[in-house]
């Protein structure tokens, strides 16, 4: 990868999108990036079609429908390398914190017992949920995994800019679990 630009695609699955967050607070330090990488995929613009070669894909959130399932299936067969952004990414974290529950009853408390006006559990435009919720590499292989809840902008900036020099990065020298 080093020497020529490179490609990078991101998505969120199931989380609260606040690894895309911290990306955007890499601040200044986007307009540097943006000389050695090109996004090109990503909530973040307007591109909707995941190339059919990827050199770095991030993943933040975690599997719990068939979309989720589809779209790290998806990054794993275009992306050469693949990373695991964020605490939800990395171990299922909040969206996880279900799996104990059967799903019937996560949806009576989430629909019905926490509502005042209309208790109902909702039948369109709603994921058919999987029984339990897994983390990236518990469907696909990982390349890097980059724990934090969400990883600081810092962090982000050091794993790419490692990854654009052809370098592993070694999260651990700047993240742990939920920082």
């Amino acid at each position: 990868m080093s020497g020529n630009r490179v490609t990078v695609a991101t998505a969120w699955l199931d989380g609260c999108s606040g690894c895309h967050m911290s990306f955007l607070d890499m601040d200044e330090r986007l307009v540097e990036l943006a000389d050695k990488i090109d996004i090109v995929y990503s909530p973040l613009v307007d591109s909707k079609t995941l190339p059919e070669q990827v050199d770095v894909g991030i993943l933040e959130g975690s599997i719990s429908n068939e979309e989720d399932l589809h779209k790290a299936q998806e990054f794993r067969r275009h992306c050469k390398l693949l990373v695991s952004l964020g605490d939800c990414a990395v171990n299922g974290n909040v969206p996880a914190m279900r799996n104990p529950f059967k799903l019937d009853a996560v949806f009576e408390r989430s629909y019905r017992d926490n509502v005042d006006t209309q208790p109902q559990i909702p039948t369109e435009g709603v994921p058919s949920l999987f029984k339990t919720v897994r983390p990236i590499h518990g469907v696909v292989q990982v390349d890097v995994f980059v724990p934090g809840c969400p990883p600081h902008a810092d962090t982000i900036y050091y794993i790419l800019s490692e990854l654009i020099g052809g370098r592993t990065p070694d999260p651990s020298q700047v993240t742990r679990f939920g920082a």
